[in-house]
């Protein structure tokens, strides 16, 4: 008897042990509120990505207004040598909520040489609804929740992030859900510099980011694959993000801008 007692007590204390490391963090998380900057100005961006400065990707990013909704659609690609190891090609949308900013729906297609990957999320004011399915898999998709008031997509992230004043040693926490998984993303403005892209020379500002998995407990995890990551966006009416470098198991990977081009600058 006296031992299922120790035990309940155990499990109890283990319980309000998670419960309270949850909740601690969940308090550390920033407001909602978007802040006063203006949303983008409709346009065409391209990018490339690699690794350890090889470049093995290229994508295209086109920003506008669509039926009152800030709409992110993207298609991107491997190319070059990496394509003939790894085919993949992707299409992304997502829109979002121009006085709030925050996200509506997400529609992404990931496709690689053995099967093609589909994901649809969508968010509401309590969290997201996630429906994934793949041509390899006959059973029908099951729609799965992650309740979370406030949770954001990437595209809303970068919409609520660049919107804020960012001043130097400005933190924001936000909590990010990018397909399958919700993230802590913890945003330091580490310093404003200039800085070298394919599409130009710009003032920039620099953003440390460092992330941590939520489980379905709402307990943070360590990232396996991820350990740090530094972001650069223009320090201007604009705010475009110009370059991404994140510290990943295989090394460096980046992001960086090439080209950009506004609806309002088209002949």
């Amino acid at each position: 008897m006296l031992s299922r007692v120790v035990i309940a007590f155990g499990i109890f204390a283990v319980l309000s042990g998670h419960a309270s490391a949850a909740a601690a963090w969940e308090k550390t998380i920033s407001s909602s509120a978007r802040g006063i900057f203006p949303n983008p100005r409709p346009m065409r961006a391209t990018y490339q990505f690699g690794w350890n400065e090889v470049v093995a990707a290229t994508a295209e990013i086109n920003f506008s207004v669509v039926n009152g909704h800030l709409e992110l659609v993207g298609t991107g690609q491997t190319s070059g040598v990496v394509r003939a190891l790894w085919k993949f090609d992707v299409q992304h949308r997502a829109t979002a909520d121009p006085a709030t900013l925050r996200p509506l729906l997400m529609h992404q297609v990931d496709a690689l040489r053995s099967k093609t990957v589909t994901t649809d999320l969508v968010f509401s004011a309590t969290g997201v609804t996630r429906i994934r399915s793949d041509t390899k898999t006959k059973k029908p998709p099951t729609p799965k929740s992650f309740d979370f008031p406030g949770l954001l997509d990437l595209h809303s992230a970068l919409l609520c992030l660049r919107s804020q004043p960012l001043t130097d040693g400005a933190v924001q926490r936000i909590v990010v859900y990018p397909a399958t998984n919700a993230y802590l993303a913890t945003v330091t403005v580490a310093k404003h510099e200039s800085v070298k892209v394919g599409a130009g020379t710009y003032k920039a500002i620099k953003l440390d980011l460092q992330l941590s998995k939520v489980n379905k407990q709402r307990e943070l995890e360590q990232h396996k694959k991820f350990s740090q990551a530094s972001v650069w966006i223009s320090d201007d009416a604009d705010r475009l993000l110009l370059r991404i470098e994140a510290r990943v198991f295989i090394g460096t990977v980046f992001a960086e801008l090439q080209s950009v081009q506004f609806a309002s600058e088209k002949h």
